[in-house]
């Protein structure tokens, strides 16, 4: 297709030129029942829109600048609560 929009059955029957396409003239957009379903990019489209490379959980929970709440905040949501609750007779 000129436009750059397939339906699925298209891209299945012609893969290969989609990804040439993709690779060429830019990114191919693929629908399923008439929506828009994916879009096919080059592995350079891909790396200019991609953003940092994967980490660990871990690394992403140690990370200094992930921190959301300052220690203050922190304090103050697990102070222990002053009020000592109702008197109960034994």
């Amino acid at each position: 297709m000129a436009d750059g929009t397939w339906s699925l059955a298209e891209a299945k029957a012609k893969f290969s030129e989609v990804v040439e396409k993709a690779r060429t003239e830019g990114p191919q957009h693929v629908t399923r029942n008439g929506k828009e379903a994916v879009v096919v990019v080059s592995t350079t489209e891909w790396a200019k829109h991609s953003q940092t490379p994967a980490r660990s959980f871990v690394e992403a929970l140690l990370d200094p600048a992930a921190r959301v709440l300052k220690r203050k905040e922190i304090a103050r949501l697990f102070a222990r609560d002053p009020d000592p609750g109702r008197a109960v007779d034994l």
